[in-house]
């Protein structure tokens, strides 16, 4: 039997004996591992934070275009040309190559590999060429013919009536006929082909809406026939291109200025007036041959002003001047009409 003494040894022993075992517990595993803690982020400068990624509606880009230009420029004499011709004889194709060879022959005006335009007068689908409201077929026709000789890759015709269809037009005045006889194209104009237009230097019409192939043809040759009008007084090149746009209401607002305001723009290569027959009363679309003159005269000029106020004279006995926008467009610098400071050349064939 232990002894109180012994006893509490006994005791005293096993006590440290189980405290120095956890102490070696302890140390012989590792300890628990800490939850990492995130470190707190160093806020950026707004231009270096990042950013969520958005996503935003791609806002159609915008590309600005330049307004569309006239690619043909009117062909001025060279030095020792006339400035205007006249041809006159009772075949209408023969004084149409002698009014144009006067001005220095059809290969001044068309080089090899050109596309050319020729815009005659069909503005209606009920008169025949000897009502003298439509350009001459055969004016037209000998047109085609010098421009393809002078190797032009093609020459299309083309108006845009006010009344009737464009084929039945073309076919009425007999130009359809008389320009694919020798080789050349009618197009219908259509009216998804009208492009805006701007007219910068115009002082009443600002912008209209042109037809497209006028724009960018190499060569365009505008041939009116000359006639009366009821509004304008005279139809004539000038008044002519009424007929390559597609709103032609607009022009009759302030008709006179803004027929000059159009011309500030639209320039034709050559001009070439057709006063086989011409239409003295009732136009522009006549209908009675009492009203038709028989003159067998064609102008031709680069000069719209110039060709305009000549017919004026010689076929209407009328001053340049009282044709309000023949005067208008002198007085915009379109083009002149004092003939004592020009050369024109008459023939006759």
């Amino acid at each position: 039997m232990l002894t109180r003494r012994e006893f509490l040894r006994r005791s005293i022993l096993y006590t440290i004996a189980l405290a120095g075992g956890h102490a070696l517990v302890s140390c012989s595993q590792p300890a628990p591992t800490a939850t990492p803690v995130p470190p707190t982020a160093t806020a950026l400068p707004p231009t270096l934070a990042p950013t969520a990624t958005q996503v935003t509606p791609t806002a159609t880009r915008v590309v600005a275009t330049a307004a569309p230009t006239m690619t043909a420029t009117p062909i001025a004499p060279s030095a020792g040309e006339p400035y205007l011709a006249v041809a006159r004889g009772a075949n209408p194709g023969a004084i149409t190559r002698a009014a144009i060879d006067a001005l220095g022959g059809i290969k001044k005006f068309v080089k090899p590999g050109n596309e050319v335009i020729i815009k005659p007068n069909i503005c209606n689908a009920q008169n025949g060429p000897e009502y003298a409201s439509t350009t001459n077929p055969d004016v037209v026709a000998e047109l085609v013919k010098m421009c393809l000789e002078a190797g032009a890759k093609r020459v299309r015709v083309m108006d845009y009536p006010f009344s009737g269809t464009a084929a039945a037009a073309y076919a009425k005045s007999g130009i359809r006929d008389a320009v694919e006889k020798v080789g050349g194209q009618m197009e219908v104009m259509a009216s998804s082909k009208f492009v805006p237009f701007d007219l910068p230097n115009g002082r009443s019409l600002k912008s209209t809406r042109v037809y497209q192939d006028i724009l960018t043809a190499d060569v365009v040759i505008n041939v009116p026939i000359a006639k009366h009008h009821g509004s304008a007084q005279l139809t004539l090149a000038l008044k002519g291109l009424m007929g390559v746009i597609q709103n032609r209401g607009e022009l009759h607002l302030a008709l006179d200025q803004r027929i000059a305001d159009l011309n500030t723009a639209l320039k034709p290569t050559l001009n070439v007036i057709d006063g086989v027959r011409v239409l003295m009363n009732h136009g522009p679309t006549g209908g009675n041959l009492n009203d038709v003159k028989l003159a067998n005269t064609i102008i031709a000029s680069h000069d719209p002003v110039a060709a305009d106020g000549y017919a004026a004279q010689i076929l209407f006995d009328k001053k340049p001047q009282d044709i309000r926008h023949i005067r208008i467009s002198a007085e915009m610098g379109l083009g002149t009409y004092d003939f004592g400071k020009v050369r024109v050349k008459e023939v006759t064939v």
